[in-house]
């Protein structure tokens, strides 16, 4: 730490947390908020909804025995105060670069992260799996889950708060409302009745009520029941909670010490057998004024000064293939009517913002709601509309399910956007792209498209929006491109066709997505060492484009498969039909490069990829490799 502060100096771990004072605490949040500002302003990642949790952070961690007693946080990007409470404040500044702090909880980096937490909606389900384990195994220690920031839009919440309310099993959830979705600002009187309502008092009251009307009829019973929940709900609001089986408390000021510890020591201390939900409200941004104007724009930020609130922008002059997507989208459904755009509670991200304002009628946020929102443009396509479904790739993996049965079975043509295809830097293993070649190529009825640069991608929009009768998907790469001319829009893919780079002898690279740039690279470097080779841009997983397959085949000794994807893509894709048709003999050696079998950890996306061994000096060296050997691969059983 840079900054001289009076406590946060001296807080190592939690333990150093509860010998404050609650006086002396709410100086500890102000400190906590001043270097996370500060951190972050060095090391650029997820600012407002960590500042929207500072107080809470330091509330958890003064009234709760962590790590003992376990907090489990929604959607990890709110767990910077968490971290710099839990012995990683000298790290800090670390975050997100290679070999430093994860942007996310991780159990493997402490034991303050029970669960890891990157993809939103998992904290209730995880929790109560501790607290079940914790009743089988007789163990007292307390089970807390924190879920906000939009978590609480997804599917998956809900089914965990039903199975919760069933379980009669203890455990706490924190709802971090931080955006007015759920129930207006919250007063003074109302922060007074949740102390209320939340201390033994009031328990043992309700529990008494319970027994008292037991002894009468069921219709009275009945009649008293609904007269406590009238009364608790009508001060409260938490129908819906009580009617999944949660003792509802709140709202209460996530940001009033005051409030908070006394409302979580009462939860910690009543003997409850059922999930409690404390309903508390917080402000993204808080205590920082350009994010508290702005949340959207500080949700997520690059470096940043803190005193002007400016952040750094890319030095690129080129355009993003996120902003491609949406200009290009724009183009076409100011022709067509029928196309309609969706995204899962990431309409900047995808580009979809851009998209809205120019058809907000036409553009459906459906909130983090991945299953939801594809079966939902299933449901568009039947009409006769033209859904594109702008999802990252590794968040689609959410809604496979529904991919496969709603879309893929029944041939319907939902086009997805897939962004941030391959590794994704900082974000780490969590957001990389790795797995949706292999997942929508396996699939029937699919065509499967990977954009090697902007100008492709914008090649592959056109193809998709005359595409009416089966699902397709167009992957790129998160960043910006590569500065070439884009076409116009009445430029189109023949479907199922590649195109030849460059014609060369001996080795032939097979590129599907953006390394075709390290590919070049590469052909140049082998150029000089008199090694001339054809390379290969696929565009296509599904279909392939067989008849060039089969030339390349015949008219080279090596083939070579790249592409940012797993095992079970592309290459393996080109492997099957070399194998089927009785290509691979001694005259001809097959290689695909794919990303190796481990999660890679978060660093520069170049590191990355240098890594996984997709750069150009690793192309290069596979190829002379493969040059100089004399094994041939043989189909495995």
């Amino acid at each position: 730490m840079n900054k001289k502060y009076k406590f946060l100096d001296k807080i190592n771990y939690p333990s150093d947390v509860r010998k404050l004072s609650t006086s002396e605490l709410k100086t500890l949040a102000d400190e906590v908020r001043a270097e996370l500002i500060d951190a972050v302003s060095v090391t650029g990642g997820h600012l407002g909804a960590g500042l929207g949790v500072v107080e809470l952070t330091v509330a958890l961690h003064y009234v709760f025995n962590t790590p003992n007693d376990k907090l489990i946080w929604d959607v990890g990007h709110q767990t910077y105060p968490h971290k710099i409470l839990t012995g990683r404040k000298d790290k800090i500044r670390t975050l997100r670069k290679g070999g430093g702090l994860s942007g996310f909880t991780k159990r493997s980096e402490s034991e303050y992260d029970p669960f890891g937490a990157a993809h939103s909606s998992t904290s209730i389900s995880s929790a109560l799996g501790m607290a079940v384990a914790n009743k089988l195994s007789n163990k007292s220690n307390e089970v807390v889950a924190v879920i906000g920031d939009g978590a609480m839009s997804a599917g998956m919440a809900y089914e965990a708060m039903n199975n919760a309310g069933t379980s009669k099993t203890k455990m706490i959830v924190i709802l971090n409302d931080n955006d007015m979705s759920i129930a207006k600002p919250v007063g003074a009187l109302r922060s007074y009745l949740a102390k209320l309502f939340s201390g033994k008092v009031y328990f043992s009251f309700r529990e008494t009520i319970k027994l008292i009307i037991s002894s009468f009829s069921k219709r009275f019973s009945k009649k008293a029941g609904k007269a406590e929940d009238f009364l608790r709900s009508a001060v409260t609001g938490g129908t819906l909670f009580n009617s999944l089986g949660f003792y509802y408390i709140g709202p209460i000021d996530g940001h009033d010490m005051d409030s908070l510890i006394p409302v979580l020591k009462n939860a910690k201390q009543i003997n409850f057998e059922g999930p409690i939900m404390i309903h508390i409200k917080t402000e993204k941004g808080k205590g920082y004024e350009f994010a508290e104007k702005s949340d959207d724009k500080y949700h997520g930020v690059t470096k940043f000064n803190v005193s002007t609130g400016v952040q750094e922008k890319s030095q690129s002059i080129n355009p993003s293939y996120t902003k491609v997507f949406a200009n290009t989208l724009i183009k076409h459904a100011e022709k067509d009517s029928k196309i309609v755009g969706i995204t899962a509670a990431m309409p900047s991200g995808t580009g979809m913002d851009i998209f809205a304002k120019k058809f907000p009628s036409r553009m459906f946020d459906v909130g983090i709601a991945e299953q939801h929102g594809v079966t939902f443009a299933a449901g568009l396509a039947t009409e006769g509309y033209k859904p594109y479904a702008a999802i990252y790739s590794t968040f689609l993996q959410r809604a496979y399910d529904q991919v496969v049965h709603d879309v893929a079975i029944q041939s319907l043509p939902v086009r997805f956007a897939i962004d941030r295809a391959g590794l994704v830097g900082a974000d780490g293993p969590t957001h990389a792209g790795s797995f949706d070649i292999t997942y929508l190529s396996t699939l029937p009825n699919f065509i499967v498209m990977a954009a090697s640069d902007e100008a492709e991608l914008v090649r592959m929009i056109n193809t998709s929006v005359d595409i009416n009768d089966k699902p397709s998907a167009f992957r790129y790469p998160r960043g910006n491109g590569v500065g070439v001319k884009l076409p116009s829009i009445t430029e189109k893919l023949e479907i199922g066709k590649g195109r030849i780079i460059k014609e060369g002898k001996q080795v032939a690279i097979l590129n599907f997505g953006a390394r075709l740039n390290e590919c070049l690279i590469a052909c140049e470097n082998l150029k000089k060492k008199g090694i001339n080779l054809t390379l290969f841009d696929a565009r296509f997983a599904k279909p392939l484009d067989e008849n060039t397959i089969w030339q390349l085949a015949r008219d080279h000794e090596i083939i070579i498969s790249i592409e940012e994807g797993s095992i079970g893509g592309f290459g393996s894709h080109i492997s099957q039909y070399l194998f089927d048709n009785n290509l691979i003999d001694n005259n001809l050696k097959f290689r695909s490069m794919i990303l190796p079998d481990r999660f890679i950890d978060h660093d520069k996306p170049e590191q990355m990829y240098k890594y996984a061994g997709l750069d150009a000096i690793s192309i290069e060296t596979k190829i002379l490799d493969t040059l100089n050997s004399k094994v041939v691969i043989k189909q495995s059983n």
